[in-house]
């Protein structure tokens, strides 16, 4: 099949720094091939693969199945993991001997008409950093990887709607996306109010009925809604009040699923992890005593301990959480097919809440930490837990994570948590 040209985020740096915690944090499912090339390979205890542990392990419930994933060690790392972040196949025979999920991370590929979107993962701390090659240098490698994983006919893929049946076509689809996109570098605006405007131009977008406004005057009618957006968002945040009661209880239910962890070790936990979660879950809506630590970085501190200004944000958090925005946005890593198949004002408004997730985990973290100021350090590792679930968790494409990301957009508090807890 002929490969579609890639349109790659100039923006993002990324090369792998054997950290190894995406070893450590997602399961990884491996084709009967893969299996079969591994097996080939003949590892044993010598080469430092653990002896006691399965290199495969078989998923499903039933006894017949043909599924597998890769086996863990004892501490939730990947068998294949050595002491220094990097991986025994990788070294041994080279990169292309890897499984493909392992060789894609932390890339996304997404169709987009004529055209495959590359997009990132967050949760990957170089990328967070954007420390590495730029992806233009990567080129050649990126479209090895496309044509291992993006699907003959995704030309043919329809574009996600813009609101609740209401559909333009790819080309229009993308002029909407691109706005979205010179909202959010506008030069010289600081990042909250460049996200506020931005969330303003979705609302008004996803109010509109497009049977008439198509091809020319879909440019003129965006322009216009960017232009009544940016004058509906104030210059002065601080004019904007506190988020309701019942937004910020329905915010701490979505924190609540960013902070959790779904590896290995928590996944054998059984019935035990699940009633921790369901406790920890009601302790989030009630929103009182000490936030219950999900995982190790947190400890237990006080819910209001997290409410009041923690002063101003280091000024490396615009560069990063614009970057985050931009890169999900030009990826279309934020609505349609990359993401649950929901459309893209709501799939916009769940992405803006990444940032006051984050905002509020690094409070947890700096909090923990005993500091009442956030540090580049917190953001950074508050960014890399929350998209480590951000179109990834299937626990976020489920009926009641949308409709609490509805619920916030309707009392319009996305905007109010979002200057709450930069504050």
């Amino acid at each position: 099949m002929a490969q579609l040209p890639l349109q790659l985020p100039s923006l993002q740096n990324w090369s792998c720094h054997s950290c190894g915690g995406c070893c450590r944090q997602h399961l990884i499912e491996i084709t009967p091939e893969e299996r079969q090339r591994i097996e080939s390979q003949h590892w044993t205890a010598a080469e430092g693969v653990p002896a006691d542990r399965p290199q495969f392990v078989r998923l499903g419930l039933l006894p017949g199945s043909k599924r597998y994933r890769l086996g863990h060690q004892a501490d939730g790392a990947c068998v294949f993991l050595d002491g220094q972040g990097r991986c025994r196949i990788h070294a041994k025979f080279g990169e292309a001997a890897k499984p493909l999920a392992c060789r894609i991370y932390p890339y996304a590929f997404h169709p987009a008409g004529k055209s495959i979107t590359v997009s990132l993962r967050f949760s990957c701390p170089s990328v967070v950093a954007n420390r590495g090659k730029s992806l233009e240098s990567q080129k050649r490698d990126l479209k090895a990887l496309e044509k291992l994983v993006v699907p003959e006919g995704a030309e043919r893929m329809p574009p996600p709607e813009i609101s609740p049946r209401q559909r333009l076509d790819w080309p229009e689809t993308l002029h909407v996306v691109q706005q979205i996109d010179r909202l959010l570098a506008a030069d010289g605006v600081p990042l909250m109010r460049r996200l506020l405007r931005t969330l303003q131009f979705v609302k008004l977008v996803g109010q509109a009925q497009f049977a008439k406004i198509r091809g020319p005057r879909l440019d003129d009618f965006l322009q216009i809604v960017s232009e009544a957006a940016t004058a509906e968002v104030h210059d002065d945040l601080a004019t904007i009040s506190e988020p309701s009661r019942a937004g910020r209880m329905q915010f701490r239910l979505l924190v609540a699923q960013y902070v959790r962890k779904d590896t290995f070790a928590e996944q054998q936990s059984g019935w035990r992890n699940r009633w921790r979660l369901l406790w920890a879950a009601l302790r989030f809506a009630r929103g009182t005593g000490l936030v219950p630590p999900l995982q190790e970085p947190f400890v237990a501190v006080g819910f209001a301990d997290l409410e009041p200004a923690f002063g101003p944000l280091p000024p490396e958090v615009d560069e990063i959480m614009t970057r985050y925005l931009r890169v999900k946005v030009q990826g279309l890593h934020f609505c349609g097919a990359a993401y649950y198949g929901v459309p893209l004002v709501e799939g916009f408004q769940s992405l803006a809440l990444v940032v006051p997730a984050v905002l509020w985990i690094a409070r947890w973290l700096a909090a923990g930490a005993g500091r009442r100021n956030l540090e580049v350090d917190d953001l950074a590792r508050a960014l890399a837990i929350a998209d480590h679930h951000h179109g990834y968790s299937p626990a976020f494409g489920l009926a009641n994570f949308r409709s609490r990301v509805r619920s916030l957009a309707s009392l319009d508090d996305i905007s109010k948590l979002i200057v709450w807890y930069a504050r």
